[in-house]
This record gives C-alpha cells, sequence and structure tokens, in this order.
C-alpha cells in the first residue's frame, strides 16, 4: 500500500480561480481494471480469479478504450467510480454540479463554518462589483458577535446542559441567521462521489451550462478525470447532441415564477387504489415506505424559499427539482432579521436598500447578477415527487435542528399531504416541538477529536 505522501492526486485549476482533484486512494488496481473485471463477469462464468489473469496479461487499456468508450456500453462505467473533491468554487457552482439526482457528496456548511474570510467571486470584474460583495462581507463580520451576544439573551443556557455544546448551538444559529447576508459568490469546497458514467453524463451537460464559472469547472473536472482515467474519458463530442445541450442549458435551466405562491400544491396524480392502507396506517416513526408505492403518481408544490434554505432541500436527490434563478424580484425572507439585535437589525435593511441600488446598476446578465445577491432573497420552487420521497423529506426537513425557513415549508406541505392521504390511513411522523430550541445542533458538526 502507498504512502499517502506518495499518492499521485490528479489537479487540474479552474479558470478563473478553483481547483479539482481527483483522490488517488493508492489501491493496487485502478477503477478501470474495476470496471473491466465487472464487465468481464458480465460475459464470462469463469470467476473473478480468471478475470485476473486476463487483466494482468491485457491491461484494461485497451478494454476500457474499446468497450466503454468506443462502443458505448455505457453501464460498464457503472462499475467504476472517482471521488472529486473541487475547492475555491462559488455556491452557484456547487448547487450546479449538486443539480443532478444520482449527486452524491459533501459541501462546506454555512452553520458550522465561518465565512468571514472566504473569496467571494465577482464575474463582472470591476471596483464597483467587488465593492458590493465587500459590503455583505463587512455587514457579516459587524454583526456576527453581536448577534450571538444576543441569542444568548433570547436562549439561555438551561441548567445541566454543557457549556461548549451550548456555545456551538449559538454559533450554528447566529451562522444560520447571518448566512442570509452572504452573497452566492461567496466561495466553498465540495466533494462529489461517482461513478465514471455519472461523472461523464453530467459533464456532458455543465459544459454548456449559463455561468461560464461552471463551464470552466466543468473543463477542469474533465481534464482531471482524464489525466485520473486515461482510457475512460475520450468520448466523442457530437456536435448535434452538444447543440441540443446547449439549447436546454440556455433556454430551460433556470426557473424563475414571478407569481409564485407561498406555497402551493399544484398537481397530485397519485392513485390512491395503488397504496394500501396497512402500509400507510402502521408505518412506524423513523421508518420509510416502500419505495414501490412511487408507482402510484407524483405531488407537485410551488413555494418560495430563500436561496439559503434551498441550498437544503437541495439534498433530496428522490424529488425533482428546478433550479430556482436567484433574484431580489421576490422580495427578502424576513425571518433573517428576527433574531438580530434590534440595532443590527436596522442596519440589515439600511445595507439591503443600498445594495439593492447598487445591484441594480450593474451591467450584467441576470445570471451573473446571482453572484452579488444574498442568500436571504427569496427563490421560485417547483417540486415533484412520489409519496415515499416526500413524507421522507418533510419529517426529515420539519425537526428543530433544520433552518427555520425550511422547516415551515415542510410543515406545511406534510400538513397538505396529510389532509390528502388520512382518508387513506397515512400517519406522518413530526416533531412535536419543532420550533423549541435545542442545544443539541451544537453536536451536529463533524471534529476531529
Amino acid at each position: 500500500m502507498s504512502k499517502i505522501s506518495e499518492l499521485n492526486h490528479h489537479s487540474t485549476p479552474i479558470s478563473g480561480g478553483g481547483e479539482v482533484i481527483v483522490l488517488d486512494t493508492g489501491s493496487t488496481l485502478n477503477q478501470e481494471s474495476v470496471a473491466m473485471l465487472q464487465a468481464l463477469h458480465s460475459r464470462s462464468v469463469g470467476g473473478l480469479r480468471s478475470h485476473l489473469q486476463t487483466l494482468e496479461a491485457r491491461g484494461a487499456d485497451g478494454f476500457m478504450k474499446n468497450f466503454y468508450v468506443g462502443y458505448g456500453h455505457k453501464s460498464i462505467g457503472d462499475c467504476g467510480s472517482a471521488v472529486l473533491f473541487i475547492e475555491g468554487v462559488s455556491l452557484l457552482v456547487a448547487k450546479a454540479i449538486q443539480d443532478w439526482p444520482l449527486y452524491s457528496g459533501q459541501e462546506a456548511s454555512t452553520r458550522y463554518i465561518d465565512f468571514e474570510h472566504q473569496p467571494f467571486k465577482n464575474p463582472e470584474g470591476s471596483d464597483f462589483g467587488n465593492e458590493i460583495l465587500e459590503e455583505w462581507r463587512n455587514f457579516y463580520k459587524r454583526s456576527l458577535q453581536p448577534t450571538k451576544d444576543h441569542l444568548k439573551q433570547v436562549y439561555p443556557m438551561s441548567e445541566g446542559e454543557d457549556a461548549k455544546v451550548y456555545d456551538k448551538a449559538i454559533n450554528a444559529r447566529a451562522f444560520d441567521v447571518l448566512r442570509g447576508f452572504l452573497p452566492a459568490g461567496a466561495t466553498t469546497n465540495l466533494a462529489w462521489s461517482t461513478n465514471l458514467r455519472q461523472a461523464a453524463d453530467k459533464v456532458m451537460m455543465l459544459r454548456h451550462h449559463p455561468l461560464i464559472e461552471v463551464r470552466n469547472c466543468a473543463l477542469a473536472i474533465e481534464e482531471s478525470l482524464q489525466k485520473a482515467f486515461p482510457n475512460s474519458f475520450g468520448h466523442k463530442h457530437y456536435e448535434t447532441t452538444e447543440e441540443y445541450n446547449e439549447l436546454c442549458m440556455n433556454n430551460d435551466y433556470y426557473y424563475h415564477n414571478l407569481d409564485c405562491p407561498e406555497l402551493k400544491l399544484t398537481n397530485n396524480s397519485i392513485n390512491t387504489k395503488l397504496l394500501p392502507r396497512d402500509v400507510l396506517e402502521k408505518r412506524p416513526t423513523k421508518t420509510e415506505l416502500p419505495k414501490h408505492l412511487s408507482e402510484a403518481g407524483t405531488m407537485q408544490f410551488e413555494f418560495t424559499l430563500d436561496f439559503g434554505s434551498f441550498r437544503d432541500i437541495q439534498r433530496h436527490r428522490a424529488v425533482t427539482q428546478r433550479m430556482p434563478l436567484l433574484t431580489m424580484d421576490l422580495g427578502f425572507e424576513d425571518w433573517y432579521f428576527e433574531d438580530l439585535p434590534e440595532v443590527v437589525r436596522a442596519d440589515a435593511k439600511e445595507v439591503l436598500a443600498s445594495q439593492k441600488k447598487k445591484i441594480e446598476t450593474l451591467k450584467c446578465s441576470k445570471e451573473d447578477l446571482q453572484y452579488y445577491m444574498a442568500m436571504g432573497y427569496k427563490t421560485s420552487n417547483r417540486l415533484t415527487g412520489g409519496l415515499p420521497a416526500l413524507i421522507y423529506l418533510v419529517e426529515l426537513r420539519a425537526t428543530r435542528f433544520v433552518h427555520p425557513t425550511l422547516r415551515k415549508k415542510a410543515k406545511q406541505m406534510a400538513d397538505i399531504i396529510g389532509e390528502q392521504f388520512a382518508k387513506d390511513g397515512l400517519v406522518i411522523h413530526l416533531d412535536e416541538e419543532m420550533d423549541r430550541f435545542d442545544i443539541k445542533r451544537g453536536t451536529h458538526d463533524i471534529v476531529l477529536k
């Protein structure tokens, strides 16, 4: 086994800033070899040992070039995997990569990380654009400690509570509040665990994304994967396919509905005859509905939600969600003012008014304007899913440990779903004290002991 210091990670800088790193685990059998072995398994009953002999004699290079890339046996790409670490990109890039039902990975959390020193992306490139971004940072910096002090008065530590856990919970709440005033151009890091086929399919769309930063990131991802797996990423680019993907990404990618309701059930195609009453009625808490109930149909909701909380609900890959366009059209989420001390609240409203005027004078596309807008601005959202996915979503998100603006929407969806299917025996298990401040949120961080 290789020493960690000797591993050969494959790195590519992103044009405009940032980096993509494909992790080298040091295994004797690389992922292309693993994919070849599994593919051979589908065409021969000789067993793994005979396949290993073939691999040793011939190698995986020609096999992957011929069968996965050349002949288009895409399922072979499902048999090999890669882990990418994508660093120094904007929150908008992170959302674009994660806008994928098969995404698995993690992203830096605005709840547990102080974003005071994170670089901000300025696609417009002017000093004026940078001035707008730095004004958000300055407000965040000067407001953080007064907000923490105020929260300790609003949510005093109870007898018997651990002081360190309490302080972490207060910090998390302060970050929850002030994230609303961070721009979407703030940089973050994310990890993406994917198989080779999914990576190729996703990059094929990302390279036509409306944002140049995303397109640059897609090129860096593709280059890094080609370095790490040289025999698996030589796919031909078909002109007609590329033109079609560009059409889809530029004309129909972002969703923006100026008449978006606060929350409304806009479609219910679920056939209740396909929902066994005892399965709905007898499900215990912390247990999911069986996935096959999705065959009964879907429900669709439209609702407004601040961009900060959209980042949380987007984690639910089992439902279909549109990527909302971040604008100032639908206003700023009032909740972000509620836990601010009075003097900071007044400052916040002045900053919002001033920043709005400045942003409106920027000469860039509506897509690039997103970089300069605070995450507390509301977006229009459309979400569609079957009953198992929706029940999982509302039960997980309507709890005291979830950001309050998302928790409210999850509870509203839960109430509507309950009304629709109570007669069919559906039971929904919700947190009975979902609005209580619980210091256990301070234990949800990931730290080295």
